[in-house]
């Protein structure tokens, strides 16, 4: 075990970006505002909405927040923060516009984590709880961000591992949860408990899964997410919410250690790869990840193994995003002008847009998957609903391409490529062509489906139009009145005008239920090569109780 591995993180920094699928809500007008929803119980839960987050911290824009408006592209400037106060509004107007909208809670003040059991617990300051929701977007984020000092390397490695979990994978014999954190409890502002985990609750998860074969996450996230409430839970809530993905939440890690380049390359993989190497397994030297581990999840741009520096790497697999540097230079530290100020804001800005990219299209595939599945053909109410959630979907994918998928974010290398690995990793561009094929595959099926709806209408039509050639050229070869009833009293005349307007009713609507049996006939009628008896025989399907 190297010195490094022995010292101590002097600055820890771990922000959870954990994707979230909301359910359409019933209520009218509401479809893809669930942050109004959001709002407008603010008496019954402690978050917040932030309009200006800039102007959140103490009141002041600063330097930090202005390099990052201008380290992104315009159009990913308007995304993020709006298009800003027109001419004619007031100073005291917040700008507005942007289609992304901030919730914030503080009664939160810090994080105590028991990692394993028997083991001293560990606080960490929380710095941040968001909730992030999206303009026509049945998405919600929620961010953590936590802040430590003087932690050891290997604490720093488990809580990376263990952290971040919605619910235990499985249990150890003893009966703690596999996996994740022993016990994880939100300390409030007075110093008391607000919640607290319940991994060791074994039949609370089994017999949720058995019932409604749907995981059920740990109390002290469900605690953080109310008034949203699980989509499958007996809780009450206007907001309902489902898993997207695997349990282990996205999350980004700062680390800030004496000497990093006295870590040895095992080390490295082992911080790159925390999230998906157990801290005691044996590190497995023949999988391609840690063969590769350079090449693939590395990004060196700052790292120069030397004694001048800057010796800061970068490593991101897609779920994670660790940076490391030496704690000895002030910029990488500075958190205002500095790297740190960069993990906070430009790069969580990365991370951020690139899960919500994958969080996205993983909806609107499952909006598809779920169409289908309700799909019942011989049921027109099925059939028009599935049409409807189609078209639906439709069209808030392409609001998704035109306001949410950027391919460029920044014109700044270092920020363009770290979106890119990061993007890359979550194969965020197969996943956009997949859900755009699948999507232009349910529209060409409606359109084919319509344009089939509207051909037998044509021949019906067609068929009764005929009909209505044959009766107007009779009528007109006899001068249109064959009976004079126009000399007749006006009751005979009204009771002549009834009986043929019952008849001619009874025709039409007779012609449009055969009107199938009656294309056929016309269609047998014109080949050629059909016998005469071969046609009187498909004139006799038309009123026989059987088709052709």
């Amino acid at each position: 075990m190297t010195e490094t591995q022995n010292g101590l993180v002097r600055l820890f920094h771990a922000s959870l970006v954990w994707p979230l699928q909301l359910e359409p809500m019933a209520i009218t007008g509401s479809e893809g505002r669930h942050w109004e929803i959001f709002e407008s119980r603010t008496e019954t839960h402690p978050w917040r909405r932030i309009d200006d987050e800039f102007m959140e911290d103490a009141g002041q824009f600063k330097e930090r927040h202005y390099r990052e408006f201008v380290s992104f592209l315009p159009y990913v400037q308007r995304f993020l923060y709006g298009e800003g106060r027109s001419r004619n509004s007031s100073r005291d107007d917040p700008p507005g516009n942007s289609p992304m909208h901030v919730f914030r809670r503080k009664d939160i003040a810090r994080l105590r984590l028991t990692l394993r059991k028997g083991q001293a617990p560990i606080e960490l300051n929380i710095v941040h709880l968001d909730l992030y929701f999206f303009h026509d977007l049945d998405i919600v984020q929620l961010n953590l961000e936590v802040r430590g000092n003087d932690l050891p390397l290997d604490t720093v490695r488990d809580i990376l591992f263990r952290f971040g979990r919605a619910y235990p994978s499985g249990w150890e014999e003893g009966g703690e949860g596999l996996h994740n954190v022993y016990l994880a409890e939100w300390i409030g502002l007075d110093g008391q408990v607000v919640a607290r985990s319940d991994a060791e609750k074994r039949e609370k998860y089994l017999s949720y899964v058995c019932q409604h074969r749907s995981p059920c996450i740990s109390e002290h996230w469900a605690s953080l997410l109310r008034p949203m409430v699980l989509a499958h839970s007996d809780e009450e809530g206007d907001m309902r919410y489902r898993l997207i993905e695997y349990q282990r939440m996205p999350v980004m890690a700062f680390l800030a250690v004496d000497r990093p380049r006295t870590l040895s390359r095992e080390d490295w993989v082992r911080l790159g790869l925390a999230t998906m190497l157990h801290p005691n397994e044996t590190l497995p030297i023949n999988e391609p990840g840690v063969i590769e581990f350079e090449k693939r999840y590395c990004h060196d741009r700052f790292w120069t193994d030397c004694e001048a520096g800057p010796n800061t790497r970068f490593m991101c697999t897609g779920n994670a995003f660790t940076v490391v540097g030496d704690t000895a230079f002030p910029f990488f530290v500075d958190g205002e002008r500095g790297v740190l100020a960069q993990f906070r804001h430009q790069y969580f800005i990365v991370f951020l847009i690139a899960h919500l990219h994958r969080a996205s299209l993983l909806a609107f595939s499952e909006v598809l998957v779920d169409a289908v599945n309700d799909l019942d053909i011989r049921n027109d109410v099925s059939v028009r609903r599935f049409k409807r959630r189609i078209r639906a979907n439709f069209e808030t994918f392409l609001r998704f391409t035109h306001r949410y998928w950027f391919h460029e974010l920044s014109e700044r290398p270092h920020v363009q490529a770290m979106y890119r690995l990061c993007s890359n990793h979550l194969h965020n561009d197969a996943l956009y062509d997949d859900v755009r094929d699948e999507i232009r595959e349910m529209s060409h099926y409606l359109d084919s489906d319509s344009q089939r709806r509207q051909s037998n209408t044509v021949v019906r039509l067609t068929v009764i139009t005929i009909l209505g050639l044959i009766a107007t050229v009779t009528t007109g070869y006899f001068g249109m009145n064959i009976i004079a009833f126009g000399e007749g009293s006006m009751l005979e005349r009204g009771l002549h005008g009834l009986i043929a307007t019952s008849v001619f009713i009874g025709l039409v609507l007779f012609a449009v239920a055969k009107s199938k049996r009656m294309s056929d006939f016309l269609e047998a009628l014109s080949d050629e090569r059909l016998t005469l008896r071969g046609k009187f025989r498909a004139l006799w399907g038309v009123v026989g109780k059987t088709e052709r």
